[in-house]
């Protein structure tokens, strides 16, 4: 039994190749953001609860909604395509924001919890831009 196989035995009939690098013959998929997107955090990891909830907290300051922000890893950002995104925040990592957005950096979100001093520049940053 193959691979492909296994996968449509589990029901798993989509899927993608996380890391294309370990694969330089596949090409990398555009990937299309709604347009409702407006902000896109970037970090390496899905933010736990308490993240979560800081997230939401910065969102809502900066009069968005969960709905209009999505998560992607670092190294999906380079296969972005057309998007309506205001703001690209680089969470723990770094990189070039997308063309038409304003950047934001900053630890990841848990380091942030407990940073005040970087909650600080985090906020100059929102507000400056």
């Amino acid at each position: 039994m193959n691979d492909l196989q296994r996968l449509n035995e589990m029901g798993i009939t989509v899927w993608d190749v996380r890391r294309t690098g370990f694969f330089p013959n596949q090409k990398a998929k555009a990937v299309a953001l709604p347009a409702s997107c407006k902000l896109l955090l970037v970090c390496e990891s899905q933010p736990d609860e308490q993240d979560a909830e800081l997230f939401g907290k910065i969102l809502s300051s900066m009069k968005l909604s969960p709905e209009e922000a999505l998560r992607v890893q670092p190294e999906v950002l380079s296969a972005v395509s057309e998007h309506s995104l205001e703001w690209c925040w680089f969470a723990g990592c770094e990189g070039e924001a997308l063309s038409g957005t304003k950047k934001l950096t900053s630890p990841s979100l848990s380091m942030l919890q407990h940073d005040q001093n970087a909650k600080k520049v985090l906020w100059h940053q929102i507000k400056t831009l």
